[in-house]
Parts: C-alpha cells; structure tokens; sequence
C-alpha cells in the first residue's frame, strides 16, 4: 500500500485524541476538564459557489475549527488538498492549541480547510475561492478571535487575498486578521523560514543532548516543500550531508550528499524532483526507511505507522510535518532508542513568528530578521529545554513530555476561567 493511502486510512482525529487521552491519563485531569479539552470548541463547515472561468459555477465545501480558546484567539492555517476532512481540520486544530502551549504563546488552537487541488484551478479561480471562502467563515476569523495563516497549498499571496476580503467588509485595513502575509502588507521578516528555523534549532539541541556531531550526520528529508526544502538548506548549512528528499511526486538519493541548489532548480524547472541527473529516484516508503541519522518528516500526517516504524533506522527525528507518525509508530521508535522531536515542538518556529507578526501588527512596530531569529531562538530553544527536562524526569518519549507541559498549561487556563455561565 503506497504511503499517501496508509495516511488516508488512519484517522487523524483519532489519533490526535488518543495522543490527547494519554496526557491526560497521566496528568490525572478530572473527567469534565477531560470532556471539554478532548473536543473542539467550534466546527463550521461551509458550502460556497464559485464561478469558473468557463462560465459555470462550482460548489466547493470548506472548514474552520476552534479547538481551544481558553488561552488566547485561535491560531492556525489554511489548507487547501482535495483529501481535506473534517475530521482532519479538527486534528490539525487540536495540534495548534497544544503546540502554542508548549511554547508558551498566547493563542488556542484553530485550522482551516477546503477540498480542492489547486493546482486544477487557475491563479483567478484560486483568488474567487480564496475570496469566498474568506467571506463565508469571517463570521468566527478576526484579530482579536481566530487568526488564520497559509498551510498546505496556500501562500503569502492567499493570505494578502484573506486580509483584503475581511478588510473590504468591516470597511478598514486590518493587517492583524492574518499571518503569513506579504512584507509589504505588514508580513513579518523571517516568516517564510520560520517552521524551518525552528525545526533546526530544536535539532541543534537534541544533538547536543545525544552527542551527535551535526557535519557528521546524514540527513533525509520528506517533503520538499516550504519546510522541508528550507530545512535542507539551513541543515546543509549546519555541515550536515543531505542523503535524499521527496516531494509527492518521489524522492531521490544520493549516498554522497546533495547539491540542494541544484535539487530547488530541477524542481523548480521540472516541478518534481524525480529524475535529477547523478541520482537515483526512490519512493516515499523507501526514504523513510534509508540508513540515516537524521530523518526530517516535513510532508503530510501518518507516514511513519506500526508498519515502517520498526524498519526507520535514523537515531534523530524531528517531526517538520503535523502528526507524521502514529501512536503506535511512536512506541516502537521510543523501545527502538530514536530519539524524536515531536511536530508539537519541533515545528512550533512557524506559529511562534506567527504571533510575532501579529503582535507586530497590533503594535503598528516591525522588527529586523535578526530581532525575529533571536526571539524565536530562544523561545525555541526554552521550550526544548523544558520538554526534554519533563521526559528525563518522567521517563518518558519526547512527545509525551510535550503532551504533559501543553494540555497542563491549557487545563490551567481552562481550570482557571471556569465554565460560562
């Protein structure tokens, strides 16, 4: 079974829960703080016409999901993927309140959706999309409520079309209502490599802790998208040697290392980076599964599984991607002695400047990249220290300490505010 059919037959929503459930079970939470945080908040589920370019009219459905707003608005991105569910979106959501958690931001955790490729669509058919869907769910969306952010198959330019919509209707710019915009319409610098940056200062950090000598390491990398192709530059910088990367279409590999320049201009030129010349193309599963020390997820959910966890030979994996690996997978990497940086830490760099931008925003004060890069260091870097503290002292994985600092800093909010009425 290919892996995007493994990721479709296990349910995130599912997972997320029961990751949910064994924090938890060992936080000892009281059953009714357990039902509140265990579902989400809000679901809207919308269903909006677009006109096409031939004339006709198409019905696309989308979604916007609160799980939490016990500690701030929400905060999360916008995915658009003909694969989308609702119960996705609500898995991603749940991810979001704990990841702000772990890092200590102010938000809760929101995610938003539409099922549809793209990539069928043309660039004014994505604007009447991006436009509509924007109107429709700005009834919840707003800077004070739940602010959205690109994702999977959305961009600076998606959210620049965001930002325009809500603006047009309440009848005043409102750079806050949205991140990961375009500099010039109140973008922060360093956003577009935040998820990555943050993914490599955390593996700075588990190296240290491992003893692992980062020029030494042999690294992998699935997904070559924004995260993962800006994680294989800022690793290759690090002297890392890049062995392999995959996008959707299948990976390459290469034992002496890549030309990641040459990797980002064949993809660029040929929209795939199969069959770059003095490389040998491999599928996703295979990649998973190459002699490594380092293996980057920076794809989609659940493709490392009870089935291939057991054959992922890297020492450090640190999660780029929203859940990539399942429950089960989780406990036979911990009995196999991986270490892994969970998504929930590892990947927290792109919301952390998330919330910088819109602090930036609100305040109406932008910062150089090096103001960004320093804050976001050290957020990242005392967020790594507190989880890696809790699984030394509660033996226990890395997701799990993550898990126990997150939904107890959420409890405690949620404790603290008490049910209304």
């Amino acid at each position: 079974m290919a892996t995007e059919q493994i990721a479709t037959a296990i349910n995130a929503w599912d997972v997320a829960q029961r990751q949910f459930d064994l924090a938890a079970e060992q936080l000892h939470l009281p059953d009714g703080l357990r039902k509140v945080l265990r579902e989400p908040q809000r679901e809207l589920t919308v269903h909006f016409p677009v006109k096409m370019d031939d004339g006709t009219v198409e019905v696309f459905t989308g979604y916007r999901v609160q799980h939490n707003l016990g500690r701030g608005p929400a905060k999360g991105g916008i995915r658009y993927h003909q694969n989308v569910t609702l119960d996705e979106v609500k898995a991603l959501a749940m991810w979001m309140t704990w990841k702000c958690a772990v890092v200590g931001i102010p938000f809760g955790g929101g995610k938003g959706g539409v099922i549809v490729d793209p990539k069928r669509l043309s660039l004014r058919e994505v604007e009447g999309l991006t436009r509509r869907y924007a109107t429709e769910i700005s009834i919840i969306i707003g800077p004070e409520r739940d602010i959205p952010a690109p994702d999977v198959n959305t961009n600076s330019q998606t959210m620049a079309w965001i930002m325009d919509t809500y603006s047009m209707n309440v009848g005043y710019t409102v750079p806050a209502v949205v991140t990961g915009k375009p500099i010039p319409l109140g973008g922060s610098e360093g956003r577009n490599e935040a998820t990555a940056q943050g993914v490599v200062y955390t593996i700075i950090d588990a190296a240290k802790h491992l003893g692992m000598d980062l020029p030494k390491c042999r690294v992998v990398v699935q997904g070559f998208g924004n995260a993962g192709a800006i994680a294989a530059q800022l690793m290759s910088a690090q002297g890392s040697s890049i062995i392999a990367v995959s996008d959707s279409t299948g990976g390459i590999f290469k034992p002496e290392g890549l030309d990641i320049g040459a990797v980002l201009a064949w993809k660029q030129e040929h929209h795939t980076v199969c069959g770059l010349p003095g490389t040998k193309d491999i599928s996703n599963e295979e990649l998973l599964e190459l002699d490594c020390d380092i293996l980057i997820p920076a794809a989609l959910e659940n493709q490392i599984t009870a089935r291939n966890a057991g054959r992922i030979k890297a020492r450090l994996i640190a999660e780029a991607a929203n859940g990539p690996t399942t429950p089960e997978a989780d406990e036979i990497l911990y009995n196999n002695g991986k270490f892994l940086i969970p998504d929930i830490l590892c990947n927290a760099g792109g919301v952390t400047v998330s919330y910088f931008e819109w602090v930036q925003d609100l305040d109406r004060d932008f910062w150089s990249i090096d103001q960004v890069n320093e804050k976001l260091h050290r957020i990242m870097t005392k967020a790594f220290a507190s989880t890696l503290d809790m699984c030394l002292r509660e033996k226990v994985n890395m997701r799990t300490a993550a898990y126990l600092l997150a939904v107890q800093r959420v409890a405690d909010a949620t404790s603290v505010r008490g049910l209304y009425p």
